[in-house]
């Protein structure tokens, strides 16, 4: 299990819990795979008070299942949970963008295709964690504008339980991406809202269409 360093910028609870939750959205943690909560401690440098709090929250949000055992992993996503995944995710997050663009400015744009950038230098690399960790940054980058927090939060929910599937797609079939995220910034270029609906769903529905495969098998 990989150490993961602790962030001084936030209290130590929360901190906890978003290391923890990126370690299974990013595939440090694998659908699964059972860790022990002392595993996961010591993986963290974090206390036990932290870790057990972080794992009730990710539990509760059904990115994590704790077992009798004291054991806890990351759910595998059935067909059926995949086709609901979908979805939602394609009823929110293109509405999301949308309403995103009309906050934009060229900054903003700019700091978008910036982060796209640095995903495609992970691509290049065959980095997959460096790819979903980027591959989220850029679309909540883009959803957080939207100033529509109860929107924003469920589409946050959704990726909890739908990207570690994905990181086990992409390891499986040795191909990372590809993406949408081109056609985003040019619709974002041209004020077009329809246009990057249009990206936002294409690019959702690449990663979806891999999954679901993955889960049909």
């Amino acid at each position: 299990m990989v150490l993961v360093p602790p962030s001084p910028k936030l209290p130590e609870h929360e901190a906890t819990y978003r290391r923890l939750r990126d370690m299974a959205m990013f595939g440090e943690l694998v659908p699964g795979q059972k860790v022990t909560i002392q595993g996961i401690t010591a993986a963290l440098g974090a206390g036990m008070t932290p870790v057990r709090e972080a794992i009730r929250r990710l539990t509760a949000e059904g990115a994590l299942i704790l077992h009798e055992n004291r054991r806890v992993s990351v759910p595998r996503l059935t067909a059926s949970q995949a086709d609901e995944l979908a979805f939602a995710r394609l009823a929110l997050e293109p509405r999301l963008a949308e309403l995103a663009l009309a906050r934009m400015d060229s900054a903003a744009i700019d700091r978008i295709e910036a982060l796209d950038q640095a995903i495609d230098a992970a691509i290049a690399a065959g980095d997959t964690r460096g790819y979903l960790a980027g591959n989220h940054r850029f679309h909540f980058a883009i959803y957080d504008m939207a100033a529509a927090p109860i929107l924003t939060s469920l589409t946050q929910s959704l990726w909890l339980r739908f990207a570690p599937s994905l990181r086990v797609v992409m390891t499986s079939d040795g191909e990372i991406g590809p993406d949408q995220h081109k056609e985003a910034v040019a619709a974002m270029r041209a004020g077009d809202g329809a246009a990057l609906a249009s990206a936002v769903e294409a690019d959702i529905r690449q990663g979806i269409d891999r999954v679901r495969a993955e889960a049909r098998r």
